[in-house]
């Protein structure tokens, strides 16, 4: 037995790193994992393993912590801060640390031995972390900046504010036994130590609504110090706090102030001594920097005639410069960032470059994404090169931005002159496919550039291919559309005036991510602003962070704060999130109850099943009301459902008392919902989702189910097999209609190429996933090329059901996992695997004539119910009779950890 991976985990939090770090390497992107998180500032750290195993039904029995405040400890068996002793348990996952207190920039290092079922136990290698700064009266920094516009300056609609840069000398005259850096950038920094930047994060912090939580970052700079004189140098650029439309639109979009700086460096020498460097009025500072300008919609512009080379080390004069200014704090509470935040995640290679006419060429990346554009360039002093980006071409090859809005998505570069060039920007992204060129000296070549994919540092987990090219296609632009709006919290687009981190985007959309993206760390810290956003009389937001004062106070939307902690708990157990969120998200369901319940029905909705495939190609949304689903209908149907959500998170959050509040609520709704909607044989003007809603979250009258299931496939052979849903039915569509037994037909969904359909996106050429189903025809107010809400549950539905890889809903996690492949009649093969907490998870099955052919495995420490619908089944060569029973010609059964082959008759 082997210890595959250990983790370090706070409030839900995995921190990933592994024992022998090594890329992954999926859809040919290197994702990093994680190592050694520094800077936390939760007292109690959870702790988390992986068994690896070739042997069969592996379960751990027990385990032991240690913890010490040093690796020399450490090694000689001696854990001075924990020592959990032998805990006799099968738990592997968010293990709360129960050590000596800890405090402010402690390290600590531990390991964890586990014993298991064959006789057997091995310890991990070591992990480590450190803490931040636990108490508000350990920050001696003092907040610094220059709360003015430069001459240069300008604060309109189109924002332009020069960066801000900042250093300080100091000296060192002893060994250094460690030396810990906390920075408070906003609204984003860049840190230099002796002239090397420090971290390979970018736009960092992550945001937040400044006006409740300001983040740091922290660092372990002990190997970039030396002895004798140093540097520090921070470059600050606007982000979020110095917002891209200052003083427009006031009540729409709130503003936070001027950029500012709070860092804190800790130097403890050998001898146990220490020393201090704080920000304060005896740094030095200049606005009159090569970064004239930095707006995340409008762009960066640079001017390399600007620079001051040498800046960030220690022998550069700084007389010319000037004091900063002591600034007043953010309102927000200082908090430490749990979560990774933004890296460059991968490089991408342009396809073609074309010359569109004098000096202005159109570069093609040949894929959409969000990031920006590395260039070389060579020329004389004082030449500009305009780089604008846009996600699709007009017919005449050039860009097409009418769907960017007021975003003017512009980098400009300045040459020094003389030797080749590198440039890339610091403080903006883009979302892009092709770039035009203006003023480049030369004819630029593709080599000339490369394209930098910037997504929330997170690993692969999931991938899954099919027999079905189309689909492989949309599953390929799913990941890439997910990816490109993972910006330190969920977005909806990344490149035009928008970018905001709206709900009902991820109400269901969280859990299909889940299955690609290990995103724990970054849903959590959503739920965070979520709960930050709330008003004290209860209402939640449509976008939180709440950058646009957008209080609806609809259901479907705020329904994401409820349904992503159910996300986190199912599939990485973090039950932490829901007590912690618990009183808030009652508090939200009691507001809306209070003020908008009439006669057991939520009267109020205001987006509708938002974006419809409407009757006409040029419209944003369907006018037709037969398209239309009623929006209390939707609201009362998502409220009820969120009411049976509710008395799960009760339970668990050690609320009991609430279920029957829950209960009774529940059964008044659906009376209401029943009287009011149910016509017959189907719901209110029985679209999709007006039956597909009560269906799916149980509202139906048991004589009525069989009735109302018919419906939907009526109604979808009436609409030629295609979706006629919008985001609130698109997010249950695939699942419900395979719970009730037309998985081909969920199928024929997932795979269309003709309008309304995924893979009609894919085949006008599409490499993300559009905001509209028409989304190459519809009126450019709406029509981004790279969103994620119209997913639904496709991705969930292809790894739940077509793999057969769910866990079980009693045993979060994939503690037990639930393995129950659709073998749809027009699909020959399904290739899966998914990196559980709990280890790697594999499906894979090949039809061949009536045999199916299905191999999977399942990682140590876990089970497996299996539903085959046959029963004519061997396991690994064994008749199947000697370990199950067989029922309504199915096979079930219970599997232990292991390696498994079946061969399975199907009826055609």
């Amino acid at each position: 037995m082997e210890l595959k991976r250990i983790y370090l985990g706070l409030f839900g939090l995995l921190f990933v790193y592994t024992l022998r770090a090594q890329p992954l390497d999926v859809l040919n992107l290197r994702c990093e994992q994680l190592e050694n998180p520094v800077g936390l500032d939760v007292v109690q750290p959870r702790l988390s393993w992986q068994l690896k195993s070739d042997l069969h039904h592996v379960k751990q029995t027990a385990y032991r912590i240690w913890v010490a405040s040093s690796k020399a400890l450490l090694e000689v068996g001696k854990p001075d801060l924990w020592n959990s002793g032998k805990v006799v348990s099968d738990e592997s996952l968010l293990i709360a640390y129960k050590g000596k207190p800890l405090t402010s920039n402690d390290n600590c290092y531990w390991k964890v031995q586990v014993f298991s079922n064959k006789n057997d136990s091995a310890w991990s290698d070591m992990g480590q972390w450190s803490m931040g700064l636990l108490n508000a009266g350990d920050w001696k920094a003092k907040w610094i900046g220059y709360d003015k516009v430069s001459p240069w300056d300008s604060v309109t609609q189109w924002s332009q504010l020069s960066a801000r840069y900042f250093r300080k000398n100091f000296s060192v005259q002893q060994k250094i036994k460690t030396a810990m850096l906390h920075i408070v950038g906003m609204g984003l920094y860049e840190l230099f130590i002796n002239g090397r930047r420090i971290g390979d994060q970018v736009l960092a912090p992550v945001p937040t609504d400044y006006r409740k939580s300001v983040l740091y970052n922290s660092f372990d700079v002990s190997a970039d110090l030396v002895n004798g004189n140093n540097a520090i140098g921070v470059v600050l650029g606007n982000g979020r706090f110095f917002t891209m439309r200052q003083n427009y639109k006031p009540k729409k979009i709130n503003t936070f102030g001027y950029p500012k700086l709070l860092l804190q460096l800790k130097i403890t020498y050998a001898d146990g001594s220490r020393k201090l460097i704080v920000s304060d009025d005896s740094w030095k500072f200049t606005a009159d920097g090569p970064i004239r300008t930095n707006n995340e919609y409008d762009g960066e512009e640079y001017d390399a005639t600007k620079e001051f080379p040498g800046w960030t080390t220690a022998s550069f004069d700084d007389t010319k410069w000037q004091r900063p200014e002591l600034v007043a704090a953010p309102k927000g509470i200082l908090r430490a960032q749990l979560t990774p935040g933004m890296r460059v995640m991968d490089s991408i290679f342009p396809k073609k470059i074309s010359r569109l006419k004098d000096s202005v060429y159109i570069l093609d990346m040949g894929q959409n994404f969000a990031g920006w554009l590395r260039m070389k360039v060579k020329g004389s002093c004082g030449q500009k090169v305009r780089l604008r980006f846009a996600e699709s071409l007009q017919p005449d090859g050039s860009l097409y931005t009418a769907n960017l809005r007021d975003a003017r998505v512009t980098d400009v570069y300045t040459l020094k002159g003389g030797a080749e060039e590198q440039w890339q920007p610091s403080f903006v992204y883009h979302g892009f496919r092709y770039v035009e060129i203006a003023g480049y000296p030369g004819v630029p070549s593709v080599d000339d550039f490369v394209g930098l994919l910037i997504y929330d540092q997170m690993t692969t987990i999931g991938k899954l291919e099919t027999s079905n090219a189309m689909l492989n296609q949309v599953l390929k632009n799913a990941w890439w559309g997910i990816a490109s709006n993972y910006k330190g919290m969920p977005v909806d687009c990344p490149q035009r005036n928008e970018r905001q981190p709206w709900l009902g985007d991820r109400t269901q959309g969280a859990l299909g991510e889940s299955f690609l993206f290990n995103n724990a760390t970054l849903y959590v810290k959503w739920l965070d602003d979520i709960r930050e956003s709330q008003t004290e009389e209860g209402a939640i937001p449509d976008v939180a962070p709440a950058f646009w004062n957008y209080y609806s106070d609809n259901v479907t939307w705020p329904a994401a704060y409820i349904l992503v902690a159910e996300m986190l708990y199912r599939q990485y157990g973090d039950r932490q999130s829901i007590v912690k969120h618990y009183p808030s998200m009652k508090k939200w369901m009691e507001y809306m109850q209070r003020k908008y319940m009439k006669d057991d029905l939520i009267t109020k909705d205001k987006y509708g099943d938002w974006c419809v495939p409407p009757e006409s190609l040029e419209l944003i949304r369907s006018k037709d009301p037969l398209r239309n689903t009623n929006g209390t209908l939707m609201a009362s149907a998502y409220y009820y459902h969120l009411l049976q959500t509710m008395k799960q998170f009760a339970v668990l959050a050690g609320r009991p008392g609430d279920v029957t509040s829950y209960d009774q609520q529940a059964a008044r709704i659906k009376t209401a919902f029943n009287k009011t909607f149910l016509n017959g044989d189907h719901y209110d003007n029985n679209t999709i989702t007006a039956n597909l809603l009560p269906l799916y979250f149980g509202m139906v009258p048991e004589n009525k189910t069989a009735a109302v299931k018919q419906q939907l496939i009526q109604k979808l052979q009436q609409d030629g097999m295609h979706i006629s849903t919008g985001v609130i039915g698109t997010q249950w569509l695939l699942r419900g209609l395979t719970k009730y037994g037309y998985a081909d037909a969920a199928f024929t969904l997932a795979t269309n190429k003709t309008y309304p359909s995924w893979g009609y996106m894919a085949a006008q050429g599409a490499t993300t996933i559009w905001e509209l189903w028409n989304g190459n025809t519809a009126n450019p107010q709406m029509n981004s090329q790279n969103h994620v809400m119209l997913l639904g549950d496709l991705v969930t539905w292809s790894f739940e059901s077509l793999a057969g890889i769910q866990t079980d809903p009693v045993a979060a996690a994939f503690k037990k996992i639930r393995m129950q492949p659709v073998f749809a009649k027009d699909l020959d093969s399904v290739n899966a695997s998914y990196e559980s907490p709990y280890g790697l998870i594999k499906s894979s099955w090949k039809r061949e004539g009536d045999t199916v052919n299905w191999r999977i495995e399942l990682p140590a420490n876990t089970s497996a119910l299996i539903n085959i619908p046959s029963d004519k089944v061997t396991v690994s060569g064994q008749p199947l009779k000697r370990v199950t029973d067989r029922k309504n010609n199915g096979t079930h059964l219970e599997l232990g950890s292991g390696r498994y082959s079946f061969k399975i008759i199907v009826n055609q």
